[in-house]
């Protein structure tokens, strides 16, 4: 790959984190049952994995990540700083940098065979930007509030709605973004 592409993709994964920061703007909507908010934060941690794919998807994460954990204040409300990485909502965002990395590698290897459908793409972004982050949350949340973990598990089945819409539209938007940036599955293995 030349110098060219690299720099185009390190350009895509700073704009994709502050995309991910300009999220936060957003209010959270808090459930009150747990202490856990409906945030659409996530739903631009989807779409790096999607767009960027998983090395430079988890790059773009990877530096989100470090501006909260360095007390920048870009979560959704203006937080930030390592408290929150061990508090209930840890676990979500530490299953975050996984997500552009699972995504991008189960697109990027479908795309080296043939191309993506629309249906593989919306399936991946679901079980590994909705379903994992809500696992990984809940059991996190578990540890956290001393919950059953069925409990935890359960309480999060009112983030799946919500989940799905966002994944529902990052794939629109992607695959759209994806053909005006010129960016197939090559460009973004191959950076």
């Amino acid at each position: 790959m030349t110098n060219n592409k690299k720099i185009k993709m390190l350009t895509y994964s700073a704009m994709m984190t502050a995309f991910i920061i300009v999220l936060g703007f957003f209010p959270a909507i808090p459930l009150g049952f747990i202490p856990v908010p409906i945030v659409l934060q996530n739903m631009g941690i989807m779409m790096s994995g999607e767009l960027l794919g998983s090395k430079y998807g988890t790059a773009s994460v990877f530096s989100f990540l470090f501006l909260v954990l360095l007390g920048v204040p870009v979560l959704t409300g203006g937080a930030g700083g390592a408290a929150h990485f061990l508090g209930p909502t840890g676990g979500y965002l530490i299953a975050w940098l996984f997500v552009p990395l699972l995504i991008g590698f189960f697109l990027e290897k479908r795309s080296a065979r043939l191309s993506n459908p629309w249906w593989f793409e919306l399936s991946v972004v679901i079980i590994a930007g909705a379903l994992f982050v809500d696992v990984i949350g809940s059991f996190w949340l578990s540890w956290q509030t001393h919950l059953p973990i069925l409990t935890s598990l359960s309480s999060n089945l009112v983030f799946i709605p919500g989940d799905l819409i966002k994944a529902i539209l990052s794939v629109i938007i992607i695959r759209r973004l994806r053909k005006s940036l010129r960016l197939d599955g090559t460009d973004r293995k191959k950076a």
